[in-house]
């Protein structure tokens, strides 16, 4: 194991080649450290196993990960090809309980381990000869290729540790043990946990843009806190502790839960952690490969909901008043006792599989007056995700973190010991949803301060704001309201029958699929961004959005949506999903109308899809398209235009070139028509576009 443990790479300084040597040098640990977790699997079985009812199989993040590269690569226009665009689009999206998610495992058909490690092996050659060819220079920033390189190695070792909690789900006949290393050998009883003071101090966090390690979006931005004394258990709480709780009658008392979490304990008929078991009296606990007697002094790993019930019950004990740590705690405890951006990768500590392959004892890393400050076990916070002041998306990856700022997501800190990489910096920032397993405990705050959670519920992404303004905002300049036009155009082609299947690419925030959903049988709304079909979600499911668009200088308008006074209503018959409409899974196929508005100058290859979208669609199914023929706004390749330039010596416009590449299978019913759309961008300033309708029936043969 030693071979394969290493730091992220530092970005900033240092020569260049000696850089891109590293960077391949980490790239290939990387790759090397993932498959040698999947030999954890004892047979082939083993990948197509579900572990967890709201994740994928195995085989789905074996591949995931190179897909990944791949896709981005492709998306970044480093790479101009693809592998295996089948693998790219079933292997895309799906690695949390989103909405969006596809887990329905009847439309899958995976193919074997043997072909995903093919397909592996050439990513790799495929990775490599990127690293090899590109000239490198320093500094490493969002602009440089090789970010995208360090966007795929860092996002590989994210799922290196969640792939390992999979595993740890599975039965253990499906597993070999040690096949990383042993684990840790030491145990015993749990000592006495003590609540040691923290004193109060502003803590400003945030990681700058010119940082020398490579950050997730979530990371970048500054906020400063005011954070009052409070005091914090010298421990993780252990096993050995957190029994007093199961013992009591904990899983079986409401009054210790959060509504979300007795909801959670009744639905799973849980008796005590996930990891425990019970047999004659005895408990074991379940590592990632293997089971041993329950180690009482190592720290207990649950999810927030058990961590929160806990907090509560040890409150009615004591009439103190405890609870977790918030994120600007944890960054105070770790600030007092001598942790920092600057020593953080140096701190001993159990983390990065440097120390074991699984956690310790609570009271083995000592870290100033604390234990476990970093390493071990992550650390559930009750502070919920959200972006910091100064928070950006990148291009490339732009829902990484936006999806998770919904209230549902807690972080968690200090990282445990598998963080690897970016997972073990000082300014890493993950949230899992409340019911989920990690590799994570927690530790104890005693406060009598009020506890304040930040939560934006206004949508503040400007790009996404501006979209839902564009969607269900008031009409602009006296234009009609572009989406809501489309909706009419649809209905004025495909008539307004029960019976229909529509399919709209690019959806955006949803408005025309809501406006047709009284019409048609079914609709599947798509976007390649999951920032803008998360609004539609809410709306689906809330009847509401709210969202902030900018007035003038530093004013800002709040708006608020209800879907019921539009006089629309969240019908069963909408979905939306994530997907590359370049790429789309075959189960997107058999529709009677499929509309492509705005979408073609956002493809990365429009002439493919104009080739191809027939076969999505029923004999005598109408296709709507929409564009502005804006071909070099997102850099598209010119041999990919469909038109707009001139060919012999004569001009070939847009509209003529989509007529050549659709005549063979459709037939044009509708001359083109310019619609009008308005985006707001702000009080005064007003982006007018004006978009070519055209209307197409697919040939009977």
């Amino acid at each position: 194991m030693n071979s394969l443990i290493a730091h992220t790479t530092d970005l900033i300084n240092g020569d260049a080649e000696q850089k891109k040597a590293e960077i391949r040098d980490y790239f290939l640990k990387t790759y090397a450290l993932d498959e040698k977790l999947y030999k954890h699997l004892k047979s082939d079985r083993a990948f197509f196993r579900r572990a967890d009812p709201l994740r994928h199989p195995l085989i789905f993040y074996y591949g995931h990960t190179a897909v990944f590269f791949i896709n981005k690569l492709v998306l970044a226009k480093i790479l101009d090809h693809r592998i295996d665009s089948h693998f790219e689009s079933v292997f895309a999206i799906g690695v949390d309980e989103m909405s969006w998610d596809d887990l329905n495992e009847s439309n899958y058909d995976w193919p074997t381990v043997e072909e995903v490690f093919e397909y592996r092996q050439k990513v790799r050659e495929v990775v490599l000869d990127i690293i090899d060819s590109t000239p490198l220079t320093l500094p490493i920033n969002w602009e440089n290729p090789f970010w995208i390189i360090m966007m795929g190695i860092e996002h590989e070792r994210i799922h290196i540790e969640t792939s390992s909690v999979l595993i740890r789900q599975l039965p253990l006949e499906f597993l070999k043990p040690n096949v990383f290393d042993v684990p840790c050998k030491e145990s015993g009883d749990a000592p006495k946990n003590r609540m040691l003071n923290v004193e109060g101090r502003e803590v400003v966090v945030g990681k700058p843009h010119d940082h020398r390690f490579y950050g997730w979006d979530v990371e970048y931005g500054e906020h400063q806190v005011a954070v009052d004394s409070f005091k914090a258990s010298e421990y993780l709480v252990s096993n050995g502790e957190f029994l007093e709780f199961v013992e009591d009658g904990g899983y079986k008392t409401e009054e210790y839960w959060t509504e979300e979490g007795w909801s959670w304990c009744q639905y799973q008929k849980a008796e005590f952690p996930l990891f425990w078991r019970k047999d004659k009296g005895m408990y074991f606990l379940r590592l990632f490969d293997q089971e041993i007697e329950m180690p009482w002094n190592w720290p207990v790993e649950l999810n927030y909901l058990e961590a929160k019930a806990f907090a509560n019950w040890k409150t009615k004990q004591t009439g103190k008043t405890y609870r977790l740590p918030t994120e600007a705690e944890w960054y105070r405890l770790a600030e007092q006792n001598g942790i920092n951006d600057d020593n953080y990768a140096t701190v001993r500590a159990n983390i990065g599989l440097e120390q074991f392959v699984s956690p310790c004892p609570v009271n083995q890393f000592k870290q100033g007056d604390f234990y476990d400050i970093v390493g071990n076990v992550w650390q559930w916070t009750e502070t919920p995700v959200t972006g910091y002041p100064g928070f950006k998306v990148h291009p490339l990856y732009d829902d990484f973190s936006t999806p998770t700022f919904d209230g549902k997501h807690n972080m968690i800190k200090g990282g445990s010991w598998i963080s690897t990489g970016n997972e073990a910096t000082w300014h890493a920032r993950y949230a899992f949803r409340r019911h989920f397993y990690q590799h994570a405990g927690f530790r104890l705050v005693e406060s009598e301060n009020p506890l304040i959670i930040r939560n934006d519920s206004y949508e503040t992404d400007s790009e996404v704001a501006q979209s839902c303004a564009f969607n269900y905002g008031a009409p602009v300049l006296g234009f009609d309201n572009f989406p809501k036009s489309i909706a009419e155009i649809c209905k004025q082609y495909a008539g307004d029958r029960s019976s229909l299947k529509l399919l709209d690419l690019n959806c955006d925030t949803g408005r025309t699929a809501f406006e047709l959903s009284g019409s048609y049988k079914q609709i599947t709304g798509i976007d390649f961004s999951a920032r803008f079909i998360r609004m539609a979600i809410q709306l689906q499911e809330q009847g509401f959005i709210r969202y902030i668009t900018k007035d003038e200088g530093e004013l800002v308008h709040y708006h608020d949506v209800q879907l019921s006074e539009l006089g629309l209503n969240p019908k069963d018959n909408l979905q939306f999903m994530q997907a590359d409409a370049n790429n789309l899974k075959p189960i997107y196929t058999g529709y009677d109308v499929i509309l492509a508005i705005k979408l073609l100058e956002e493809l990365y290859n429009p002439k493919q899809f104009l080739t191809t979208i027939h076969k999505r669609l029923n004999v005598n199914g109408i296709l709507i398209v929409g564009s502005r023929y804006d071909w070099e706004e997102n850099e598209l390749k010119r041999e990919n235009w469909p038109g707009a330039f001139k060919k012999d010596g004569e001009p070939v416009t847009s509209f003529e070139g989509i007529k050549a590449l659709l005549q063979d299978n459709f037939e044009l019913i509708s001359e083109p028509v310019n619609q009008y759309a308005a985006l707001p961008l702000s009080s005064r300033d007003v982006k007018v576009s004006v978009v070519e309708i055209s209307v197409w029936r697919k040939r009977t043969s």
